[in-house]
């Protein structure tokens, strides 16, 4: 069997006044996903993972998350695996 393809996405995470600290905190305990940056209302991350379900998954687990208002995914790639691997000469 061969391996999965490489699915990564941006998001944007809107949460409401004062949510800030715990919205972060939650979100970097997830596995697969990035926090790049952010101000008072909203994060900026990346969610990596073998399919775009899984993806989702991720992004409705913040949505769902106290105090988030919204969490919208702006972009997505996916790779095969030999698209992933380095190959020396």
């Amino acid at each position: 069997m061969s391996d999965p393809r490489w699915h990564v996405s941006s998001a944007v995470v809107t949460f409401a006044e004062g949510a800030s600290q715990e919205v972060r905190r939650l979100v970097e305990t997830i596995d697969g996903v990035e926090l790049h940056g952010g101000d008072e209302t909203r994060l900026i991350l990346t969610i990596e993972g073998t399919s775009t379900g899984q993806l989702g998954d991720k992004l409705t687990e913040i949505n769902l998350m106290e105090g988030v208002l919204a969490a919208n995914m702006v972009f997505e790639h996916a790779e095969e695996p030999e698209e992933t691997t380095c190959h020396s000469t």
